[in-house]
């Protein structure tokens, strides 16, 4: 997301991966390695589990390729249909290289320049609020009930730029099951870490910390809506939300808040970090609407990353058969 506030964006700005998208200049990036979640958090290595090449992932979903030197994750269910966009994927080279993660820099290669220094073992989620069972777990055994499923979904950033990712995770509306949401549990909130020491981003007030999000608890619960531990058939990388990020494919990618510690079940709407900075621009909801622009630039059309010409965008990203209903006699444009 952008936060400048006086020239429009340009589509010049929208590049190929080849060159990174120039942001604001706030923070530069270092060079650092990659952190690894050990065989114990995520499963062990699984040589028949899906991954792709690092020059791209066209072929079908759970056929083998070269692995990228990380975790492996064992026992992935492929994705069903009703879940696995038919674009072509984006290769992982460029998901993982080209991101948005603020609490490592504001470039689009300030992530994987940066995210070394995030420690993902142990790693605990806190689970608060309008819940029958709440406290603190950890990742293993937040995770431990559940198979994994493959999820493959587009992705569209605000930015009017647009991904096809192979997420590995869980249904979120699983996990809080678990903990016996009330009757007053209407939203569900999300906070990431916040450590300036391992997340130097953090360290200027591009945002107020630590990152929040938040879904309504029918989005939350809805069946597209998972927690994801990784990406092509592979741990997720530090830069990518490792080790626990939310997706949800029918809103804008500022919603899928990364490296997830507290999500708290709540009565009334929760905070947005990128509303509570810019709320002439960001609202509480973010789905995906063509019809409406943000104030500084055109939704209607995108570019997926690796092509040159723009696309349409789609009312709620392609996915509006199974979420419209959510949003029956809202006025999108008003709550958007």
């Amino acid at each position: 997301m952008l936060i400048r506030r006086k020239a429009p964006i340009q589509s010049s700005e929208i590049t190929d991966p080849a060159v990174y998208l120039r942001r604001r200049e706030f923070v530069k990036g270092a060079v650092a390695g990659s952190a690894l979640l050990g065989n114990a958090a995520l499963g062990c290595f699984d040589s028949n589990a899906a991954s792709v090449d690092e020059n791209g992932s066209t072929a079908a979903s759970g056929a083998s390729y070269t692995p990228h030197g990380r975790t492996r994750l064992e026992g992935v269910r492929p994705a069903p249909e009703r879940f696995r966009a038919l674009d072509e994927q984006t290769p992982y080279k460029d998901a993982t290289r080209y991101n948005n993660f603020y609490e490592f820099g504001t470039d689009k290669g300030d992530p994987v320049a940066n995210a070394g220094s995030l420690r993902t073992r142990p790693w605990s989620v806190a689970i608060e609020g309008e819940v029958g069972r709440p406290g603190s777990i950890g990742l293993e055994d937040l995770l431990k009930p559940h198979a994994l499923e493959e999820r493959i979904y587009r992705l569209r950033c605000v930015e009017a730029w647009s991904m096809v990712i192979p997420w590995v995770g869980i249904p979120l509306g699983d996990i809080l099951k678990r903990f016996e949401p009330t009757s007053k549990a209407k939203f569900v909130g999300f906070e990431t870490l916040y450590d300036p020491e391992q997340m130097p981003g953090q360290r200027r007030s591009v945002l107020r910390w630590p990152y929040v999000e938040g879904l309504r608890i029918d989005e939350a619960t809805h069946p597209l809506a998972i927690l994801a531990v990784g990406m092509y058939g592979e741990e997720l990388p530090p830069q990518n939300g490792a080790p626990l990020r939310l997706v949800v494919p029918w809103k804008y990618g500022f919603k899928s808040i990364k490296s997830i510690v507290r999500i708290r079940l709540q009565e009334t709407m929760p905070a947005t970090s990128w509303n509570l900075s810019a709320p002439d621009e960001y609202g509480f909801y973010a789905n995906v609407n063509p019809d409406v622009s943000h104030p500084r630039w055109s939704q209607a059309r995108e570019r997926r990353i690796g092509e040159f010409r723009k696309r349409k965008t789609l009312p709620f990203n392609g996915y509006g058969e199974e979420v419209a209903s959510l949003y029956a006699g809202m006025d999108l444009r008003r709550h958007y």
